[in-house]
């Protein structure tokens, strides 16, 4: 029997390791709907550094990805604003997987089917790490998160609102 402790590869993590990027590995007890809070609290983080994967899309229904603060929610009329579209809203769930390739809850901005563009709260990137969905549910990756600029060419934008 595999060891617990040890997740199998998922396309983030072949990614990640293809790029020879640096990356420790926090699985959990996956809760439906517990979201980066439960995850934060499960593995005793601060939600602001455990990082979601929003799959949204515009009004043209183009994807894209949205990275946020566990603890922040994402004011989509902001975000429009910011990247040109007349309105972003979260895509259904089964239209999130298609794109992606993960199941919603296990979505990582890494190894996604389709490429989509990429943004990221900016103060996001002023943590020196975060926990980031590594491609399934219960199983979040420890980067330094300069590594969704490089890899990703993930844009900045500020569209955070509080919880």
């Amino acid at each position: 029997m595999a060891k617990k402790d040890h997740v199998s590869e998922t396309p983030a993590t072949q990614l990640l390791k293809a790029n020879k990027v640096v990356f420790s590995e926090h699985p959990y007890e996956y809760l439906e709907h517990g979201g980066a809070q439960h995850s934060a609290q499960v593995l005793g983080l601060d939600p602001f550094t455990v990082v979601k994967t929003l799959i949204m899309q515009d009004q043209d229904a183009k994807p894209l990805v949205v990275l946020m603060h566990g603890n922040r929610k994402v004011s989509t009329k902001n975000l429009a604003r910011q990247i040109g579209a007349k309105s972003v809203e979260p895509c259904q769930p089964e239209v999130a997987n298609r794109h992606s390739g993960y199941l919603v809850g296990g979505t990582s901005p890494f190894g996604t089917r389709k490429t989509m563009p990429v943004y990221i709260e900016a103060s996001i990137l002023e943590l020196p790490q975060i926990l980031i969905n590594g491609g399934r549910r219960g199983y979040l990756v420890g980067i330094d998160p300069q590594v969704c600029v490089t890899l990703l060419a993930a844009k900045t934008v500020q569209c955070a609102l509080a919880d």
